[in-house]
């Protein structure tokens, strides 16, 4: 009995490790949209596209735009 908890503790350890990984990664952008907007904007500013975008590839576009 005792190493099933263990292994359960191990095992839950593991998975909260992952999450805590996860939350600023995936799921906190997905929260705050306008947040990442506005930082987005920021960090683009100054940049012309066509200038550094290779012949044949599609242009940038908005990440959080809905289709």
């Amino acid at each position: 009995m005792a190493a099933l908890s263990r292994t359960l503790g191990i095992f839950s350890g593991f998975v909260a490790v992952v999450a805590a990984a996860f939350y600023p990664i995936y799921f906190r952008p997905l929260l705050l949209p306008e947040e990442y907007k506005k930082e987005q904007s920021i960090n683009r500013a100054g940049i012309v596209q066509e200038d550094i975008q290779p012949a044949g590839l599609k242009v940038w576009s908005d990440p959080f735009g809905r289709k």
